[in-house]
């Protein structure tokens, strides 16, 4: 089910409905493209026109974050639990091994993906790679990867590059690409690469995960999160407020 969640769609599945939605797409030969939403994606869409596009044009809005679990939940939406985008990569990848699906692996330096490879392919023995390529390529070579992406006949792209910039190549190329599934998984390649720890699961639970990655990286992510989490609480402080004043402090289904 798509919902809308302060603008911008969202599409309420579960792990099993995402993983069969993506499989059916792959058997299928159709374009389906992924996004997972977190809170500081959600918020920087708000000011970032081309961002807010790219989402829009998906044809998933996985819900990534707790954050967004949470605000679903307060408007009244039955959400079960959260479809990190981490956790689906590795669960498509596993589908990728025992289907005799080819995926496509670009972003990361050339050490991190290197690094990745091998720890996926000690996973998963039978897992058959179309191909890779790092992510620091110049705008005059995005050609080329595009080439070698389209030539690889990969069935899947996941493609670990930060926001927006991985939207907005999913945006530009998804259509020539020829590969039926394509999606952004950020910094997954460094978690598999062993370069980064994802949080604990009890934090995860809690929607902490961000202050876990925060604390790895306080530099790089301290002032990101932090304002991105203080405006996600005022937009849903704002709401609540006005449904406070307006006589309706219930479920309204949607959030604007």
């Amino acid at each position: 089910m798509r919902v809308t969640l302060f603008g911008l769609p969202v599409d309420i599945l579960s792990y099993d409905e995402t993983v069969e939605r993506v499989l059916s797409a792959i058997a299928g030969g159709r374009r389906c493209q992924h996004v997972a939403l977190n809170v500081a994606k959600l918020v920087n869409a708000r000011t970032n026109a081309e961002l807010e596009r790219d989402i829009r044009a998906s044809d998933i809005v996985g819900i990534d974050g707790m954050g967004i679990v949470y605000a679903l939940r307060l408007f009244g939406h039955r959400v079960p639990h959260r479809v990190a985008g981490a956790d689906l990569f590795e669960s498509l990848i596993a589908e990728c091994a025992a289907r005799t699906l080819r995926p496509f692996l670009l972003g990361a330096t050339p050490a991190v993906l290197a690094a990745a490879e091998r720890k996926l392919l000690q996973r998963h023995p039978s897992l058959v790679l179309a191909g890779s390529h790092h992510g620091y390529f110049a705008p005059d070579e995005e050609a080329a990867v595009c080439a070698r992406i389209r030539a690889s006949g990969a069935h899947c792209l996941f493609i670990a590059m930060p926001t927006p910039r991985k939207e907005r190549f999913m945006h530009r190329h998804r259509d020539g690409l020829g590969v039926p599934f394509v999606m952004g998984v950020g910094g997954t390649f460094d978690v598999v690469a062993g370069q980064v720890r994802r949080a604990p699961a009890l934090l995860q639970r809690a929607g902490l995960e961000w202050a876990f990655r925060m604390m790895q990286e306080p530099r790089r992510l301290a002032a990101r999160y932090l304002r991105t989490n203080l405006v996600f609480a005022g937009l849903l402080g704002r709401h609540l407020l006005a449904q406070f004043a307006a006589g309706t402090l219930k479920a309204s289904g949607k959030a604007e």
